[in-house]
């Protein structure tokens, strides 16, 4: 009986080792908006449909896209998709991929 417990224990520790990325991958989110506002330390995406959210930067944030490549060259209205994790508090972006400008629908 110890012997059956003991393989049964490995193989969940075998199979949580396998999954654990997975787990972890399967929590990005990502958001897509305009830029309302961005500073060093936060920034402030609006998706036009009432949504608004607040992001830092990770350590590193990946910008990438419309030949951006730091957060510092982010600026207000520019579209961005930003990839986070679901279980940061506060929203940490760890990757920004910068989209060509949309047409503005009034």
């Amino acid at each position: 009986m110890m012997k059956l417990s003991r393989v049964l224990g490995l193989s969940l520790i075998v199979v949580s080792l396998l999954l654990g990325p997975a787990l972890v991958q399967a929590q990005m989110r990502e958001f897509t908006g305009r830029i309302d506002r961005v500073s060093k330390k936060r920034m402030i995406v609006d998706n036009r449909m009432g949504d608004k959210v607040s992001f830092v930067p990770a350590d590193p944030s990946e910008v990438s896209g419309e030949g951006k490549t730091e957060w510092k060259e982010l600026k207000k209205k520019d579209w961005v998709t930003v990839s986070w994790k679901f279980i940061d508090k506060p929203r940490k972006a760890y990757k920004i991929k910068v989209l060509p400008p949309k047409e503005e629908e009034d």
